[in-house]
């Protein structure tokens, strides 16, 4: 028994050794070859996150963010031409002809791409929101009805997680509009309600004076991109007179700075005795003896 499969071996690598030998190579060298790219690629990641990632500037996390989001894209783009380079080559080694695969590939992707008009359709969507920068990993963004941080982009979907940890899932070709709220430069508008017997022109003076204090400030100072700006009454409402001011900041502050903006007014107005109306509620109880 051992006689006949030591000489059904030697038989094999007679006849096909060269092949097996070649097969083998080009896997080794498609191994090593990935090895080497994705060493080359992790450590091109490293020098992006120490550059630009962990930078002070806004404008170099967004670079930072949109070359890591594309470096993941290009790793999978290497995988599969690599592999698809693998297979065909070792059809070629073993002289198996490729005109009845191409055919049979060529029907399988018709095929495929009736049936998977959705998939298509994601993963065209998915290359131009990568080629255009519509929003990168790390920015804040509403798309198909839900809002969050960008976690994940590949050519299929785009993850993203909100305020709360819930995790999204949303298909490329089902985004039709997009709102980044952390690209470029972001505005605080803040509408602060003062009472009718309130002096407008100096409720106006006092909030700008406050905001452009806090704009000085050492500690929120790069937070700023410019100067606040007063823009007036905004509204005449029922109990107050609605005074605007506005200021350019950087994106992802947005929030923390409308928060500091809302306390720092509300104490300077308590300070200068200028009044924000609330509504009142006058409750009556009425006895069963009338």
């Amino acid at each position: 028994m051992f006689d006949d499969s030591a000489e059904w071996l030697a038989e094999f690598m007679s006849d096909y050794g060269s092949e097996m030998i070649a097969t083998v190579a080009v896997l080794v060298g498609a191994i090593v070859a990935m090895w080497f790219v994705k060493r080359a690629i992790h450590r091109w990641s490293s020098r992006v996150d120490r550059k630009y990632v962990a930078s002070d500037l806004h404008t170099d996390r967004e670079r930072g963010q949109r070359l890591v989001t594309l470096t993941n894209v290009v790793l999978m783009l290497v995988r599969v031409v690599v592999w698809a380079i693998v297979i065909l080559t070792v059809m070629g080694i073993w002289g198996i002809p490729m005109t009845p695969f191409v055919a049979a590939a060529a029907t399988i992707g018709i095929a495929i791409g009736f049936g998977a008009q959705d998939l298509v359709r994601d993963v065209i969507a998915g290359f131009f929101i990568l080629v255009e920068d519509q929003f990168g990993i790390g920015d804040v963004v509403s798309i198909g009805g839900v809002s969050g941080t960008v976690e994940e982009i590949t050519l299929r979907t785009t993850v993203l997680r909100d305020l709360d940890g819930n995790e999204y899932h949303v298909p490329n070709g089902h985004i039709v509009v997009t709102t980044n709220m952390t690209q470029g430069f972001a505005r605080v508008v803040a509408d602060i309600g003062v009472s009718y017997s309130t002096d407008v022109d100096s409720a106006m003076t006092v909030i700008l004076d406050e905001v452009t204090a806090m704009a000085d400030d050492p500690d929120w100072s790069e937070a700023f991109l410019a100067a606040p700006e007063m823009l007036g009454v905004n509204s005449l409402g029922d109990s107050s007179v609605e005074i605007r001011v506005v200021a350019k900041v950087v994106p992802e502050e947005r929030w923390t700075v409308k928060r500091e903006i809302n306390r720092r007014i509300k104490n300077r107005l308590d300070a200068e005795s200028i009044e924000i109306p609330y509504n009142y509620l006058t409750v009556v109880l009425q006895s069963d003896e009338g």
